[in-house]
């Protein structure tokens, strides 16, 4: 009993706890102005014109950290408050899509391996429960297998989903601090608005974890 406590705290623990910390990190820096004046919006396009990527359109989108790459249309998006605001979180999300936007140029091989997992990762959000659920009551361990094996599928995106994340916070840095947008001094700040950032995905992807070992313990117990 203890165990599934502690186990179902941690589910419900580790996502608030990361949105905390980006949240607060964001009203902190956010409020923060950068040493260069620059929008969020010309951060984004000065670093996309510096490495020749002038198709790459920057636009402005609804809502709060709704920031985002997408690399269908090619578009950077940044939510209002970043896309006109001079602060430091600002400069730094904006830096982070443009990050992403890179990757994309440059093939990076686990932003590739991503979106080649989207479509079996949709069917596993959409399905693997509902077999697992399916199996646990018809006492189908076939059925259960089927679902956990949806699942593992969600749970790989979520998992590379990471390396994604980070390798853009550090292009971010790189690109910032070469591009002379931002100070010496302000780089402890910057770097804690990304890392804020990351450990919401970070979060995600330990309790995706947990939840399929959960399951696959279900299924060898079942087995025995």
């Amino acid at each position: 009993m203890a165990m599934f406590i502690i186990y179902f705290a941690a589910l419900l623990i580790l996502p608030l706890w990361a949105q905390s910390k980006v949240k607060s990190a964001y009203k902190k820096y956010s409020k923060i102005a950068n040493t260069s004046g620059m929008t969020g919006a010309q951060v984004a396009r000065k670093i996309l014109n510096d490495n020749g990527m002038y198709d790459v359109r920057v636009e402005e989108t609804r809502g709060i950290l709704t920031d985002h790459y997408d690399p269908r249309s090619k578009v950077v998006r940044l939510s209002s408050e970043n896309y006109h605001g001079h602060s430091v979180a600002g400069a730094a999300i904006a830096a982070h899509e443009v990050g992403h936007a890179i990757q994309d140029n440059q093939d990076y091989a686990f932003l590739r391996f991503r979106h080649a997992l989207v479509p079996v990762a949709n069917l596993g959000s959409n399905f693997s429960y509902f077999l697992i659920l399916a199996g646990i009551f018809m006492y189908s361990n076939n059925l259960l297998l089927l679902g956990i094996l949806f699942m593992a599928a969600a749970v790989l995106f979520q998992v590379v989903t990471l390396p994604v994340e980070f390798n853009a916070s550090n292009r971010a840095m790189d690109q910032l601090v070469a591009t002379g947008i931002i100070t010496n001094s302000e780089e402890r700040e910057t770097k804690k608005v990304l890392n804020a950032a990351a450990l919401t995905y970070v979060a995600a992807a330990a309790v995706a974890v947990l939840e399929l070992l959960r399951f696959v313990l279900i299924y060898l117990n079942n087995r025995e």
